[in-house]
């Protein structure tokens, strides 16, 4: 009786300790968000439309950030977005978030064609800002990361009457 009494706690033991480790690793694994690597704090929406609803609720604008995991151009816009503390802070406050790696259907987002890494800004009133672009005449909506802080672009959103 005792010996098939030590056995049951013995397996008792291995199952709960089997399960512990699992869930331990379980742990220890990176979390698989929607930020993608540009901001595990920040806040994301999960779809353009989703963003939509939300700035318009929030009175926020909403910031769409187009990118590739394959492009260099846009990893490096992304390592500057995502280890710069007062850009985090900003996207985090001042905006609504999205982050895409494929073409929405609304043309808008897309003036002047479909490249990456590309950011476009959505005010509250759900107008795209084709009028908020970067320093290239060529790709008007690109970033670099010497491009960035965005936030004279908040600026120019929140001061625009758009909002």
């Amino acid at each position: 009786m005792m010996l098939h009494s030590a056995l049951g706690l013995c397996l008792l033991l291995v199952t709960v300790s089997s399960n512990l480790a699992i869930a331990i690793k379980k742990e220890k694994r990176p979390p698989q968000t929607l930020s993608r690597g540009w901001g595990d704090d920040i806040t994301w929406v999960q779809t353009y439309e989703e963003g939509l609803f939300y700035a318009q609720k929030s009175k926020k604008p909403l910031m769409v950030i187009h990118h590739l995991e394959d492009c260099q151009y846009s990893q490096a816009l992304k390592k500057v977005f995502a280890q710069n503390e007062e850009i985090q802070e900003m996207a985090q406050n001042k905006f609504i978030m999205l982050n895409l790696m494929h073409e929405t259907t609304d043309k808008n987002l897309s003036p002047d064609g479909q490249y990456v890494p590309r950011i476009m800004f959505v005010d509250p009133s759900l107008t795209v800002r084709a009028d908020i672009a970067g320093r290239y005449s060529n790709r008007l909506y690109t970033y670099e990361p010497r491009d960035l802080p965005l936030c004279k672009y908040s600026q120019m959103i929140s001061n625009s009457g758009h909002s």
